[in-house]
């Protein structure tokens, strides 16, 4: 993390200083649309987001990808003792992991509610055991934790023109989206570790099973039924981005390049997969490079325009007149 992010959120202890670069790098790392996006953020905005991201990924870690050949219970055991570490850093300010101590500093300063910590970790907790989601509303369920409530955790740090509560179902539905375009894009290397994240309602619909997937993933061959359950996917993921997407207005206007330029990132990938004729079971589909880059450019364009009109505003105010009320950041 730079000295001057960490600066700007004034954070000064070498120690908090040095959690939340490991969380910065944790991002930096493994989240590279969520990376770029975050660069968009005003400065001392960051650290909070990269701590939300690093405790995430760290949760994310046990679960999936760190020493895959640990039992379940193994994995219970850590889960259990990085929710132990959490609860004691929230009381008490001090983890023994870096990326709790950064995430509790940043609860304290956002004062994000401990029941978003745990309804996480107890999604954490339920892909030790839960393999597949008979229905979408069971999916929708799990998703609140694993999901939603990054939304509702992200949303103290970025600030609203309206109350809180009337950009939390649109920043929750936010959070889903983008976790249901990852099923989607990872369809296949979830099948490898044992898990169908599509519900299977909506695959029986068009006559698609964990059998047929398997096969498939198998094979390399191509099945007309899977694409339809996957493009039937696609649809439904869309409806849920037009959900979230009144909420972006609603943010603080510095903020809104960053957040639009995520939905658009995460968005995209949706179109990859629709452009690769959706064969996610057979390889990752990625947003192209230079997609990125012009994404990142708007999005750059535009939180200088907002730069601007916030000085200009400023100005006003300075000279008494008053500015739109809606236009006031709420934190």
């Amino acid at each position: 993390m730079t000295a001057r992010e960490l600066a700007a959120a004034g954070i000064t202890d070498p120690a908090l200083r040095a959690a939340y670069t490991r969380c910065r790098e944790l991002n930096a790392r493994h989240g590279r649309t969520y990376f770029l996006a975050t660069r968009l953020l005003p400065v001392a905005d960051r650290p909070a987001v990269h701590a939300l991201y690093g405790f995430a990924r760290r949760a994310d870690d046990i679960v999936d990808d760190l020493d895959r050949h640990r039992e379940p219970g193994e994995r219970d055991r850590l889960l259990g003792r990085l929710e132990d570490d959490l609860a004691y850093a929230l009381r008490t300010g001090r983890g023994t992991e870096p990326v709790v101590r950064a995430v509790a500093d940043t609860a304290g300063r956002y004062a994000l509610s401990p029941a978003l910590f745990a309804d996480f970790l107890a999604s954490m907790r339920s892909d030790l055991h839960v393999t597949d989601y008979p229905s979408y509303a069971e999916l929708r369920s799990y998703m609140h934790g694993s999901a939603a409530v990054i939304g509702l955790q992200i949303l103290p740090v970025l600030g609203t023109v309206v109350p809180r509560a009337e950009a939390a179902p649109h920043a929750a539905a936010l959070g889903v989206a983008f976790q249901l375009t990852n099923f989607l894009r990872d369809v296949g290397e979830d099948l490898d570790r044992g898990r169908v994240y599509l519900p299977a309602d909506l695959l029986a619909a068009h006559g698609v099973d964990r059998d047929l997937l398997s096969w498939s993933r198998g094979t390399g061959r191509r099945d007309p039924r899977i694409r339809a359950a996957l493009v039937a996917a696609e649809a439904l993921t869309r409806d849920v981005y037009r959900e979230a997407e009144p909420g972006i207005a609603m943010l603080d206007p510095r903020v809104r390049p960053c957040i639009r330029t995520a939905f658009t990132l995460y968005s995209g990938i949706l179109d990859a997969i629709a452009a690769q004729d959706y064969a996610v079971l057979h390889r990752r589909a990625v947003v192209p490079r230079g997609r990125r880059a012009v994404s990142a450019a708007v999005g750059a364009a535009q939180i200088a325009g907002a730069r601007l009109r916030a000085r200009l505003h400023r100005d006003r105010a300075a000279a008494g007149v008053a500015g739109s009320p809606r236009e006031r950041p709420v934190r």
